[in-house]
Order: C-alpha cells, then sequence, then structure tokens
C-alpha cells in the first residue's frame, strides 16, 4: 500500500462504516438490502452524517468570511501605501502588515475552502472504496469495513439499470447497458456542477458589499466560480455513479446552508443585507447588529439570541397617575 493509501486506509474503513450502518437501517426497515436504491440512501446518509459534523466549521467559515468583508478597506489602503515599490524590503513589509490584519480580523483567503478541504479525504475515501468494489469481488476481498459478501451485494446493485461502481470513463461489469451507465453519469456530471457553479453564484451576486467586489480577492473568487465547476466536471467522467451521488447531494446541502446564511445572516453591506433590513423593517422589528467583526462568540448563537430577543419584547403600558 503507498503512502496515501495508508493515510486514506481509516477513512475509508470510517466511510465505509457509516455507508454500511445507513444500509443496515434501510435494510432493517423493509428496503431490500441488495436494491440499489438502498445502497444510494445510504450513501446520501453518509453526506447528511459528515455536513452535520461540519456545521462547527461552516460556522467559523461565516466569521471568517465577515472578517474578510471588514478588512477590506484597511486592506485598500495598505495597498496603496505600497503601490509602486517593488523592492525587496517594501514586499516584505507589506506581506507583514497583511497577515497583521488577517491576525486582527481573525481570518485569511483560505476560510472559505476550509469545509471542502475537510471533506476532501472523506471524498478521496468513498471514491477509492467505490472504484475499488469490482476489483475486490474479484480477489474475493472486502474493502474497508465491507465484507467480501457485502461487496458483491453492492457490485450487483444498480439504479436505472445502471451500476453504482460504473463510471462514464470506464463503463460498468460485462453486461451492463453502457448507454445508460453514459446518460446517468452525463446528467449526474451536470446536476453536480451546476449545483457547485449556482452555490457560488449566489454569493457573489447577493452576499458580497461593493468594497468586496472591487477588491483584489474578488478576481480569485470569480476565477474559482467558473474553474471548480469545470475541474470537477472534466473530473466527473472518472468518478462511479456513487460519488457522483455523494458530490451532488454535498452541493445541495451546500445551496441549502447558503440561502439560509444569505437570508438570515448576510455579510453587512450586500444586496442580502439591505434586503433583510427591508423585510424586518416591513415587519416593525429593529434591525440586526453587525456580527461580521465579533471573533468570541458564535454567529449562529448569537443571531439566535437577537430573535429571541426581538420576539419577547412586549408593549409597555404607560404609568398611570396614582389618585
Amino acid at each position: 500500500m503507498d503512502i496515501f493509501g495508508t493515510i486514506l486506509a481509516p477513512f475509508k474503513w470510517l466511510v465505509s462504516a457509516i455507508m454500511l450502518g445507513f444500509h443496515d437501517g434501510l435494510s432493517f426497515i423493509g428496503l431490500p438490502p441488495e436494491n440499489g436504491w438502498t445502497w444510494t440512501l445510504s450513501i446520501i446518509g453518509l453526506v447528511l452524517v459528515i455536513r452535520a459534523a461540519l456545521i462547527p466549521v461552516f460556522v467559523k467559515q461565516i466569521k471568517a468570511q465577515r472578517g474578510m468583508q471588514l478588512l477590506q478597506p484597511d486592506l485598500k489602503k495598505m495597498q496603496q501605501k505600497y503601490k509602486g515599490k517593488t523592492d525587496q524590503l517594501s514586499r516584505q513589509a507589506m506581506a507583514q502588515e497583511q497577515m497583521a490584519l488577517y491576525k486582527k480580523h481573525g481570518t485569511n483567503p483560505f476560510s472559505a475552502c476550509l469545509p471542502m478541504l475537510i471533506q476532501m479525504p472523506f471524498f478521496f475515501a468513498l471514491f477509492q472504496v467505490l472504484s475499488g468494489i469490482t476489483q475486490a469481488r474479484q480477489a474475493g476481498q472486502g474493502i474497508g469495513a465491507l465484507s467480501h459478501e457485502q461487496v458483491v451485494q453492492f457490485d450487483e446493485s444498480s439504479i436505472f439499470g445502471a451500476p453504482l461502481s460504473a463510471s462514464l470513463l470506464h463503463g460498468g461489469p460485462a453486461g451492463t447497458d453502457q448507454v445508460v451507465v453514459s446518460v446517468l453519469s452525463i446528467v449526474m456530471i451536470l446536476a453536480m456542477t451546476a449545483s457547485q457553479f449556482i452555490t457560488q453564484k449566489q454569493i457573489m451576486a447577493k452576499n458580497m458589499s461593493e468594497e468586496a467586489m472591487a477588491s483584489p480577492f474578488m478576481r480569485q473568487q470569480k476565477m474559482m466560480l467558473y474553474v471548480l465547476p469545470v475541474v470537477f466536471g472534466v473530473g466527473g467522467i472518472n468518478f462511479p455513479i456513487g460519488v457522483l451521488i455523494y458530490w451532488t447531494t454535498t452541493n445541495l446541502w451546500t445551496m441549502g446552508q447558503q440561502f439560509f446564511v444569505i437570508r438570515r445572516m448576510p455579510t453587512p453591506g450586500s444586496p442580502a443585507a439591505k434586503a433583510l433590513a427591508e423585510r424586518r423593517a416591513a415587519k416593525g422589528l429593529p434591525s440586526l447588529p453587525l456580527l461580521g467583526g465579533k471573533k468570541d462568540e458564535d454567529v449562529a448563537g448569537e443571531v439566535a439570541a437577537i430573535e429571541l430577543k426581538t420576539q419577547r419584547i412586549q408593549p409597555q403600558r404607560k404609568n398611570r397617575k396614582k389618585k
């Protein structure tokens, strides 16, 4: 086993164990254990477990993004200060000041990628599990937490006639309708890339302030908006259908999560923040304070506390004069 395989070994076991747990639970309530939809729901269950575990990381991501928004004016001043200075001392001083700004606001440019980076070992582990199903079956072995019998069962399962272990590039086992595999793979690849693009697009269109839109950081975000879907779309031709299901489901989770955040906890100064202020004003509610600069409190918890406090405010009677 190579170094990469050694690192992924515990993740492979964990991923397959979670998936197997859902499979056994679904089989217990009456779903056919050999059915492809039972295994599909098990993969979706795996997504729910991983993404639920990442919610604290997502909250930190929100706070980090708020910090990036708040430091934009200081970052712009710093860039003006060192504009035209290309000597080594000036570049080092600029880098030090930039790191000091990131530390002050408790953020960095890569904070938005944190949830994806944490997910990647699980994604690669699932990829190795599903792509190695057929090989493990032929070798008479199990894979991860799956026994050889469960490997055979998974390898024979399918949805719409396409095996979950099949991919667009490699097709499926002998006797598989390759047209069905190709069509389903293409549909899943399109769904995966479209959901990822829409998620990033709604952040840029609704949850970015004018200063952020004009910042150099925004150029990187725009590039990532188009590059990431292309990378995953091209890579998707090699993904087993089960992996495509996993990644599409996690993208849909992210889309829903971002929709909630943009609607309830938008970035200050963004179109979504203005829309939230208008909705609260229409209901006669006070505007929410800016949460971006706070580092010691949980953003989601603070918003919930503000909402609860608002709901508890009751109209008070005027003091009556004593006779």
